[in-house]
């Protein structure tokens, strides 16, 4: 696991590992249980929240938010509670943590204290944000299909600490979980004709054209790359204690016109 990782090491490991596997094994089958009667179904509004939900039950977390990245925006598809909703906005407008790390190198990130030591020194900025709003450890998984990236299952513990042998490995199967239905309904939204589908994915994609928008908007006014307009939007967002995609929303409906000719 990258940074407050999960360690690699010899035969006593690798038996503390496979006695974890066989531990959790029955709530996996129980997570699993639950994902597949959410998904029966197919398409639902309520989907996401659930899973979400799901995974808080079986892994010894305080909450859990799952994010769709797509390029250099992204958005929130659930959360457990306001915690968990603010780590994600947090580490979109600052540019840094656990979740945009995970996506970045595609493996499990932890940050087991961020009250002090390397995690809070790594990413310093969004460990103090997320103390304030009462999460001391922060771990988050990609959810990858193929060579890509869907998103992250990000998961937050009001206490330091790591998940241990055994929530580990359950962490890592509850995001194959999470992975799968996300697939499953990224193809079948994709089916949809046009103008119908569920609420949440429809909603996701907004939000990333919003973002995408702005940053297009602001290259222009400000004459800069992509990279630097979405710094400077991230930027704008943090200085005004709101959300990239709040911000993002503004610009493009012209109610703010950072950047704007006079």
């Amino acid at each position: 696991m990258v940074h407050g990782e999960y360690g690699q090491g010899g035969a006593d490991d690798a038996e503390s590992a496979a006695e974890a596997a066989a531990i959790a094994e029955g709530e996996w089958r129980d997570l699993m249980a639950r994902v597949t009667e959410e998904a029966r179904d197919g398409l639902t509004d309520e989907l996401p929240a659930r899973l979400c939900a799901a995974c808080v039950r079986v892994l010894p977390v305080a909450g859990a938010s799952v994010s769709l990245v797509s390029g250099g925006a992204r958005a929130t598809l659930c959360a457990t509670d306001e915690t968990a909703t603010r780590l994600a906005e947090i580490q979109y407008t600052l540019g840094e943590g656990p979740s945009l790390r995970a996506g970045s190198v595609r493996a499990p990130v932890s940050a087991v204290d961020l009250t002090s030591g390397r995690d809070a020194q790594w990413w310093p900025l969004f460990a103090r944000q997320a103390v304030s709003v009462g999460a001391v450890s922060a771990f988050s998984f990609p959810l990858g299909q193929g060579g890509g990236v869907l998103g992250t299952m990000d998961l937050y513990g009001t206490t330091a600490g790591a998940l241990g042998e055994r929530g580990m490995v359950l962490a890592l199967r509850a995001a194959d979980a999470v992975t799968m239905a996300l697939a499953t309904l990224q193809d079948q939204q994709c089916e949809e004709p046009m103008g119908s589908g569920v609420a949440w994915w429809v909603q996701a994609e907004a939000n990333h054209e919003e973002v995408y928008k702005a940053t297009g908007m602001l290259m222009v006014r400000l004459g800069v790359n992509a990279d630097e307009a979405l710094a400077r939007l991230r930027a704008r967002a943090f200085s005004l204690d709101r959300t990239v995609t709040e911000v993002a929303r503004d610009i493009t409906t012209r109610r703010d016109g950072f950047g704007a000719s006079d």
